[in-house]
């Protein structure tokens, strides 16, 4: 094992061929992932425990992370569900009164990969102008061809159903509601009238669960795979998609389930979710070339011209031109690369973002989706 310094040396292979050498912390061994890079300043924790993360590498583009620690309180699952990450520098003393440990004993106890002392900047330049790639780190073999050899025998990141290896196994009801007095204030202030909502859990983040549950909402979660006709026996007040990782027509089982649901429930769906509707009703996804990963993304609202920054993590979108055909009016666009951000059905109580309204970690400038689908269930009970 080759030490640099006193410390362990990592090496990065990318798919291309592309070489970076710095040094290791964490877990030791070799971990093969997608390089995607991230773009936020905070919320490191919530990233690596959101489950839209699996099987990929997060490189995380602000130089310093790791500084405020971690604590038990801001998990997005019960796990991190990354490949590895990689930083310019990993903060090795903490300073917060919530931290609990450092980047590299949390790294260490999930058997998470950590590079770091490299060149940030110029990776994140060369994913932007060759797209995101497949990748090999490790910081135990250092021998290239070796490395090579490796990663050429890896299935290719977009043909593997990642949603089947972070979904519940067993429906549960989901109880815990959002600690925040903010959102109190701000999500809490419509009716009392409860209503039961079936959800999709295709990787879902915890902090969706809290909010639907703030709004009276008794939130029944289900596995990606579960048949359409349970749900129809279940016969819920609505229907939510959950976001997820990968390529959304690997889940070809969860689009058939909801294209037939969709005429029946009120439905709302986020990121992968948003996703599956629209390939739900005949719609086209594709893959964006590096993807939307951080919490500063500009959304324009089309329907009231209002700009929402917003938090984004997803390496796939729906084709604006396809939206159109399927019955549904694009209702939010990607103020960068004017994608599609946003559906509305013209006729079914039906609608989806591609973005992260529930903003953890991130702004609040979305929050409101949540009250629309309260409003909705309401108007369809």
């Amino acid at each position: 094992m080759k030490r640099t310094e006193g410390k362990i040396e990592a090496t990065l292979l990318l798919e291309d061929g592309k070489i970076f050498k710095g040094k290791g912390f964490g877990s030791q061994g070799t971990s093969i992932g997608e390089v995607v890079f991230h773009t936020g300043m905070t919320g490191y924790q919530e990233i690596f425990t959101d489950p839209s993360y699996k099987g990929q590498m997060v490189l995380m583009t602000y130089p310093h992370i790791g500084n405020y620690g971690f604590n038990n309180e801001d998990f997005e699952s019960t796990q991190p569900h990354i490949a590895a990450l990689i930083v310019k520098e990993a903060c090795k003393v903490p300073s917060n009164h919530r931290s609990t440990e450092t980047l590299d004993s949390f790294l260490h106890k999930y058997n998470i990969i950590g590079m770091e002392d490299i060149d940030t900047r110029a990776l994140t330049r060369h994913i932007r102008e060759k797209g995101s790639l497949k990748a090999i780190i490790s910081n135990t073999e250092h021998d290239i061809q070796k490395l090579k050899k490796l990663l050429d025998k890896h299935p290719p990141i977009q043909d593997i159903d990642l949603v089947s290896q972070v979904t519940i196994d067993k429906p549960y009801i989901w109880k815990q509601k959002a600690d925040s007095k903010w959102y109190y204030e701000n999500i809490t202030s419509l009716s009392k009238e409860s209503f039961q909502v079936i959800t999709f859990d295709f990787g879902i983040k915890q902090n969706i669960l809290k909010l639907m549950s703030s709004l009276n909402i008794q939130v029944e979660l289900v596995p990606a795979s579960t048949p359409a006709e349970s749900i129809i026996d279940m016969n819920p007040d609505g229907i939510f998609l959950s976001n997820g990782p990968g390529d959304p027509q690997r889940v070809s089982y969860a689009v058939k389930n909801i294209k037939k649901l969709m005429a029946k429930f009120p439905m709302f769906g986020i990121c992968l979710g948003h996703q599956i509707m629209a390939l739900a009703l005949g719609g086209i996804t594709f893959k964006l070339k590096f993807g939307h990963h951080g919490s500063n993304h500009p959304v324009k609202d089309l329907q009231t011209g209002k700009i929402e920054i917003t938090s984004q993590n997803h390496n796939y979108a729906v084709e604006p031109k396809s939206v159109e055909k399927i019955g549904f009016d694009i209702s939010h666009i990607n103020l960068n690369d004017n994608t599609v951000e946003g559906m509305v059905h013209r006729e079914l109580p039906v609608y989806s973002v591609q973005y992260h309204p529930e903003a953890s970690p991130g702004p609040h400038d979305s929050v409101n989706l949540f009250k629309k689908f309260y409003s909705i269930l309401e108007e369809n009970s």
